[in-house]
């Protein structure tokens, strides 16, 4: 990786930047050495987006334009900057996909520190444990890791509801698990955070739930005084959001709530004899 590289990255680095606006980072990653001079129009060209586009982005980063943006690329001392390794050597020959895993290890390292002190994880795996049905909501980026989730949980949680869909039916869902008995809701929120997922988590505050969220801050727009919430980071050097820690800080999860199911192990142990039994798995 170029030095100009490495600066630019340096500088995206940390933004909330959306698809659009790292489609431009990118592309100004890959000519770096040309980004200083080129204009708007034709960075959204060579990006292959519009040119308010690149405006916005500029802003996204903090300048007041595209031109405080290029003057600042300009300015930039040739040695300034300079990327390192997760190592502190010199991230030379270190590429932009290289760049991003290095970015999520680090994350993952983050969310070990935290799980320094077990309670936070420990109580929320007794929450959802004691919760029957125990709904988990998840809604477009966030789906994946619900779905994940849920079907883990389900080998051991006698009733395990998964909200993926938004619309009109969700609060209904919701109200359908709070008269079936629930009692806990855990809601895993990754950006962008969509607003029907505030509105479901309101509506499962009113009716009573206690809310366990796994987001990608402890400021994220889902937050509310009075929830479980567990930080997660994601990771954002590629043109979409990688999602390593929420991952792994779920299965932690399903471990914790495992300690507070006595049957756990036994139902494990049930559903094993069944696959077998069924021929279920190829090996």
């Amino acid at each position: 990786m170029s030095s100009a590289s490495a600066r630019l990255l340096k500088l995206f680095e940390g933004h909330r930047l959306t698809p659009t606006q790292r489609r431009i980072a990118h592309c100004m990653v890959r000519r770096a050495d040309d980004a200083p001079f080129l204009s708007s129009v034709e960075l959204a060209d060579l990006a292959g987006v519009s040119q308010p586009s690149v405006t916005r982005f500029a802003v996204a980063l903090g300048f007041d334009g595209y031109p405080a943006l290029r003057r600042h690329l300009r300015e930039t001392e040739p040695g300034e900057g300079a990327e390192t390794g997760p190592d502190g050597d010199p991230a030379n020959g270190v590429n932009e996909y290289q760049q991003a895993v290095h970015a999520e290890i680090e994350n993952l390292r983050h969310l070990a520190g935290l799980l320094a002190d077990p309670a936070p994880v420990e109580r929320a795996g007794a929450l959802l444990a004691a919760s029957r049905p125990l709904p988990v909501l998840g809604l477009r980026a966030a789906a994946a890791q619900a779905g994940g989730f849920a079907y883990f949980a389900a080998k051991v949680h006698p009733d395990v509801r998964l909200l993926t869909e938004g619309g009109s039916m969700l609060l209904d869902r919701i109200d359908g698990c709070v008269r079936a008995g629930a009692t806990a809701l855990l809601c895993f929120a990754l950006p962008r955070h969509p607003r029907e997922t505030v509105e479901a988590l309101d509506h499962a505050r009113e009716a009573g739930l206690t809310v366990v969220t796994v987001a990608d801050s402890a400021f994220a727009p889902v937050a509310r005084p009075g929830d479980l919430l567990l930080p997660a980071a994601v990771g954002t050097a590629l043109a979409f959001d990688t999602a390593c820690s929420p991952m792994m800080l779920g299965r932690v999860l399903l471990e914790a709530m495992c300690d507070g199911l006595p049957d756990a192990q036994a139902r494990l142990e049930e559903f094993d004899a069944r696959a077998s039994e069924r021929g279920l798995f190829a090996e």
